[in-house]
């Protein structure tokens, strides 16, 4: 929804209310978070090991959204804190798989139910129908972008 200057009006819109519902997500988890000593980089990274155990370091940057350096970073230091575990030497390629260790799965228990409840607490209000739409709108946005279609 365009201002008559050509420019985009930021009260109506959807794009910069998505961000800013993004925004304030993130907020909420990283608030909730920060008291168990992780970031949402961190969380994610576990919940994806969790979900997906032997994920590279290219594969967990894509899923957590940040660069290859970063998660490269962030495994080191999860390893080093005994949260995951990588080969010394990677099975196939250069890739090296990682895996939750028992710590990082109880860690990860703790973080869930927090992130859970900042879900809980965004659809707050919503009949499961709202929830439904809600969903299957934001999946066809998602879907729409990244296959260029319109």
């Amino acid at each position: 929804m365009s201002q008559t200057d050509g420019g985009v009006d930021l009260r109506t819109s959807l794009g910069y209310l998505l961000k800013e519902a993004s925004s304030a997500l993130r907020a909420a988890m990283e608030e909730v978070l920060r008291p168990l000593g992780m970031s949402v980089t961190h969380y994610s990274c576990l919940e994806l090991l969790a979900q997906r155990p032997g994920l590279s370091n290219s594969e967990l940057a894509r899923g957590a959204f940040v660069t290859r350096q970063t998660m490269n970073v962030l495994l080191q230091t999860l390893e080093q804190d005994g949260y995951v575990t990588r080969p010394a030497e990677a099975p196939v390629g250069k890739a090296l798989p990682a895996r939750l260790t028992p710590r990082g799965r109880r860690s990860l228990e703790k973080a869930t139910a927090a992130v859970r409840s900042v879900e809980v607490r965004m659809l707050a209000g919503m009949t499961e129908a709202e929830q439904a739409d809600a969903f299957r709108l934001l999946k066809g946005m998602i879907h729409s972008l990244r296959d260029g279609t319109t």
